[in-house]
């Protein structure tokens, strides 16, 4: 845990994906360093509980993030509860293992619907309202969308992630250049985080308990570790925050060095 310092102290934040794992800890990350949060997840009891938690500088919304319909209602609603929008975190995501042949038509468009074409609509919806948010303000607007070292790094068993998960890292280097195109005062950036400790691992395992696969996943890592939701959400405050205000298209790469290698 951490003291506050107010890092993000009277921005608004978006976080999709907040039920649990990555962007449960963000959205509490986010609120301790001041900023009110919106935590959105298609779990509305699990996000409900997160927002309780955080106390009154925060509100649950179910979500589906593959629907533009709920993408403008959510950036509607946080609009008419907290007056603007100057963060949004793009941290919504699944994983299905599988090879290109054992990959069906069916799983593929699953993973890229949540994982790329949610993150799409949230920079499509996000931009003009964050852009009207912070003019004036003394404060750049940020987009922080979540990759993963996936998205470099491709596996054999990973085939739609893999797709997916670099679509990510350069549909927000395109985000980026717009923005800095329209003068919106919008950075956009990337965070590809390698082996986490989030819930997504129940979805890898396979065969092997959680506790094996994140030995194995620790055997790969120079580091020797796998890592914790907190250096993400450390991650996601930096470009959040105006101490990031240079950095625009950039991907921040969280892997215990395992791109090094």
């Amino acid at each position: 845990m951490f003291s506050s310092s107010g890092r993000v102290a009277g921005r608004i934040a978006i976080v999709t994906g907040a039920a649990s794992g990555l962007g449960k800890r963000t959205a509490e990350m986010l609120a301790i360093e001041g900023a009110k949060v919106v935590a959105t997840d298609i779990n509305l009891q699990g996000v409900q509980k997160v927002a309780a938690d955080i106390g009154d500088q925060a509100i649950a919304l179910g979500h589906d993030v593959t629907s533009e319909a709920d993408w403008q209602a959510v950036i509607k609603e946080t609009i008419r509860t907290f007056g603007g929008l100057h963060v949004l975190v793009n941290n919504a995501g699944i994983g299905i293992p599988g090879t290109v042949e054992e990959t069906t038509l069916e799983t593929w468009r699953q993973i890229h619907a949540v994982d790329l074409d949610s993150v799409f609509l949230g920079c499509k919806h996000a931009c003009r309202p964050i852009a009207k948010s912070v003019h004036g303000s003394g404060m750049t607007g940020s987009i922080v969308n979540i990759s993963s070292v996936a998205g470099i790094i491709a596996a054999s068993n990973l085939a739609a992630y893999n797709s997916a998960k670099a679509a990510v890292g350069h549909l927000s280097k395109s985000v980026a250049l717009h923005c800095a195109r329209e003068g919106y005062n919008i950075r956009c950036n990337s965070v590809h985080p390698a082996f986490v400790d989030t819930p997504i691992l129940d979805q890898i395992s396979g065969a092997l308990t959680i506790e094996e696969i994140k030995a194995k996943m620790a055997r790969q890592l120079p580091l020797g570790h796998i890592g914790d939701p907190t250096d993400v959400g450390y991650a996601v405050l930096y470009l959040a925050s105006d101490e990031s205000r240079f950095m625009t298209g950039a991907a921040l790469v969280l892997d215990g060095g395992v791109s090094a290698m």
